[in-house]
């Protein structure tokens, strides 16, 4: 809502500003202040298009009170309103625009035509008018499409820079920059910080007995687990294959072991459907280091945590181990 009635306000300013630089005839001034309306109300709706209206409306007035203005402004609410309607037809937008145009166009030439009455003036201006009309705004709608795109595709760029595209969660460098942001706070207000490696027990197996894609669908399916296992303000990411990792916020080592074991468990006990209707079960081994208990500068957490989740295949699997390398919980 703030940004349909910044919308407005903006291209009811900008109309007025087009009516200081019109064609004057008389009484009756001639400009595109109906350009700027019809993008907002195409792409904002009803609250912009009013907005807008009210102040276009309000600037005609100051400029003159005749009937030259009162027309402008019901022209100007013709617009609108023709804008409302087009803008819900099931056609593409190209049409909708020319459809717009066009009856602003036809509207606007039987008022100046009243208004006017001069034959040799009239055959002058209306078909300089159209075109100009014409012109401006498919002009205006392509930019405003061109920037629009442009955006799209930046953020569309930004967001798979920072998110693994098979699951959705955080990829590693995407990881990195959050690890070091939550380093950087638990320092400066001396929280305790905790750390998981995650990775799947002979994950190579299921892709060579089911095939790469049910093995992706294995991860896509875990990373929706521990996203629903850990914490809702805990980080999640997948730094590259089978491998996952959990950012445990304000999190001291005795909460991290039991989520680190709640997330083995969920593994453990989770079906995994295939996409060839199969079920298959895994498991995971965990490794656990914390900031301010197995180490004391955050840096250390990640070859920590590293050197735990080694720990934890090399004696079983199954587990977890904290980089104490002591084993609490093998299945």
């Amino acid at each position: 809502m703030k940004t349909k009635v910044i919308a407005g306000v903006l291209a009811g300013v900008l109309s007025n500003i087009l009516m200081q630089y019109s064609m004057d005839f008389n009484d009756t001034i001639i400009d595109l202040r109906h350009i700027p309306l019809i993008i907002v109300t195409y792409y904002g709706g009803v609250v912009p298009a009013i907005l807008s209206t009210l102040l276009i409306g309000i600037g005609r007035l100051i400029i003159g009170v005749n009937i030259s203005s009162f027309l402008g402004v019901v022209l100007v609410a013709f617009v609108a309103v023709t804008t409302l309607l087009t803008r819900r037809l099931n056609v593409n937008r190209g049409i909708k625009v020319f459809i717009t145009l066009t009856a602003s166009n036809i509207v606007f030439t039987i008022m100046v035509c009243y208004l006017l009455q001069s034959v040799q003036v009239l055959l002058f201006l209306v078909p300089v008018f159209w075109a100009i009309s014409y012109t401006a705004g498919f002009v205006a709608f392509y930019l405003i499409e061109y920037v629009r795109e442009s955006q799209r595709v930046l953020e569309q760029y930004k967001s798979e820079a920072s998110t693994d595209s098979l699951t959705g969660l955080n990829n590693v460098r995407k990881f990195d920059q959050l690890f070091n942001e939550a380093c950087m706070q638990a320092e400066r207000k001396g929280e305790k910080l905790s750390l998981l490696f995650i990775d799947i027990d002979h994950f190579k197996s299921v892709n060579d007995t089911y095939g790469h894609k049910e093995g992706d669908q294995v991860l896509i399916e875990l990373g929706e687990l521990l996203k629903n296992t850990v914490r809702s303000f805990d980080i999640v990411s997948r730094n590259g294959g089978e491998e996952f990792t959990v950012i445990l916020l304000d999190c001291p080592m005795e909460r991290g072991e039991e989520i680190s074991e709640r997330i083995r468990e969920a593994v453990q006990e989770h079906p995994f459907m295939l996409t060839t209707g199969n079920v298959i079960n895994v498991t995971v081994s965990v490794g656990l280091a914390c900031y301010n208990e197995t180490t004391e500068k955050p840096s250390a957490l990640l070859e920590d945590a590293d050197e735990a989740l080694y720990e934890a295949k090399k004696t079983g699997r199954n587990k977890v181990c904290a980089s104490s390398r002591f084993a609490y919980s093998n299945i």
